[in-house]
């Protein structure tokens, strides 16, 4: 029977309900008797239904063999399993297979869709939260670079925290924990994980993570209960994961363009903030009045945040260098060949020495990077001041143009006693700052007095707000003003000049 209209099901129907026969019926409407006689035994056309399975003649002695490849492909790298054409192949080569492509293309796809997995709707109690990582294209300070965010999630309310980064390292992880927390004012009861590295120094035979050394920590410090999604199962964590994409839709495009990450992170909060006005689907509440169930289920901060940090120790190199990560970071020379440790933060990188912090850097997420400090190594250059034109550690140094002016005229004046001066110069912004130093350079510039002292004598009245009292005697380079006694035919000379004058 063909395909017929329900216009054409109510005209019979409606027919036969008035006394016309079926035959009548069927030579009216043009159609066969079997086909009235189907139209009232269904109110609408029941569509094409299959009697029995359709016979693959061709197929069916190699059903067994595709299956065992297939089954054989779960244990394979995804981009390395078959695929219909390659099997198709392999039947024809390998065991004579004379049927075509478009039944073994087929018959994968139905099997696919056979094999498919279900999924169980979860209920989220209050209390409870998911994260993740997602990725995006940003502009930091003029640099299109890809920002790393940190993704919070609490299911039962829908509420969110985002933060982003340069880079999803363990401590990343971690501080954006912190910061969610103190945005949320409370600490959730358990939070669902995936298996990141970051988070998961090794899975057991026995299905238990062994976590790694920060993450246990900071599960430590707030008393959270840790769950994991099993490899490759994003949906037991889906809402985490569609946060993710909500944000990297709504909050990532167009491409956000910050000066800073910490201005970006701002801009985050409030959108995460405004997000809580908003009704999700099927719900008759907005996102901050179901917050509140979630608040009320969750536990207090604890006394003082958790510090998120990678800590390790190094040895200063003979060219008063520590690496961490690949990338070396200088400190004070004074400190070569000394045990000491270090604090990775998300943004910084602290080294110290016992009690005390002895230099501190902007974290960089290159590999094999040097960052230096030039006042760490003025000390040494001072002393080795022939080095002091190619030291990389001052190559590239940004200093405001008075600078190179009281260097060339102290080189000109006093030589290489001048350039160690300079060097002394530059070691004042050891205890002083820039700007400070800056002003009494200038200062000593306009004065003529050029040398150390100097610039010392003037910085220092600066800080204590005093009026400098500069000793010439003690800078030969400055010009000499002669003052002659007085002599009385001075005056008879200028008084035969005024005379001549009128």
């Amino acid at each position: 029977m063909g395909i017929y209209s329900v216009e054409l099901y109510l005209q019979v129907r409606l027919a036969c309900a008035d006394g016309m026969s079926q035959r009548a019926a069927a030579k009216r409407f043009n159609v066969s008797r079997d086909t009235v006689r189907k139209m009232l035994s269904f109110s609408s056309p029941p569509g094409y239904r299959r009697q029995s399975a359709p016979q693959r003649p061709k197929l069916d002695g190699f059903v067994a063999i595709i299956d065992g490849w297939l089954e054989g492909d779960r244990g394979v790298p995804r981009k390395q399993r078959h695929t219909a054409k390659r099997v198709f192949d392999r039947l024809r080569t390998e065991h004579g297979f004379t049927g075509g492509y478009t039944i073994i293309k087929d018959y994968i796809r139905e099997r696919e869709q056979r094999s498919r997995e279900m999924f169980v709707p979860l209920a989220h109690p209050a209390g409870d939260a998911q994260a993740d990582f997602g990725e995006a294209l940003v502009e930091i300070g003029g640099v299109e670079q890809k920002a790393y965010f940190f993704a919070l999630d609490l299911p039962h309310s829908d509420a969110c925290y985002v933060r982003a980064y340069p880079a999803a390292v363990a401590e990343a992880w971690v501080d954006g924990h912190v910061h969610a927390f103190a945005f949320f004012g409370a600490v959730p009861r358990s939070i669902v994980y995936d298996n990141d590295r970051c988070l998961v120094a090794k899975i057991l035979p026995d299905g238990t993570r062994k976590r790694a050394t920060l993450f246990s920590a900071f599960l430590s410090h707030y008393v959270i209960r840790d769950r994991y999604a099993r490899p490759g199962k994003g949906n037991e964590k889906g809402n985490v994961e569609g946060l993710v994409g909500y944000c990297r839709r709504n909050f990532m495009v167009p491409i956000p363009k910050f000066p800073t990450w910490e201005a970006f992170n701002l801009w985050l909060e409030e959108q995460c903030r405004k997000r809580q006005q908003d009704k999700v689907r099927g719900e008759s509440e907005t996102i901050g009045e179901r917050l509140q169930r979630d608040l009320a289920a969750m536990q207090p901060l604890p006394a003082t945040p958790f510090e998120a940090c990678d800590q390790t120790s190094g040895r200063v190199s003979s060219q008063s260098l520590v690496r961490y990560k690949t990338n070396d970071y200088s400190v004070p020379v004074a400190w070569g060949h000394q045990e000491v440790w270090i604090r990775a933060y998300v943004d910084e990188v602290v080294i110290g020495f016992r009690s005390e912090v002895i230099a501190r850097h902007p974290r960089c997420y290159a590999r094999e990077e040097v960052v230096f400090a030039p006042l760490h190594y003025l000390p040494l250059i001072e002393q080795k001041i022939n080095a002091f034109d190619q030291a990389a550690p001052l190559q590239g140094w940004d200093l405001p143009e008075a600078f190179g002016t009281l260097q060339r005229l102290m080189e000109g004046r006093m030589h290489k006693h001048g350039r160690r001066e300079y060097v002394q110069v530059l070691r004042l912004l050891e205890t002083f700052t820039l700007a400070d130093l800056q002003a009494a350079v200038e200062q000593a510039i306009a004065l003529g007095a050029i040398g150390f002292d100097a610039v010392k004598h003037l910085v220092l009245c600066r800080v204590e707000r005093v009026p400098p009292r500069l000793d010439l005697d003690i800078y030969p380079f400055l010009p000499r003003t002669t003052v002659e006694k007085t002599v009385a035919k001075a005056y008879l000379s200028l008084l035969c000049d005024r005379q001549e004058a009128a």
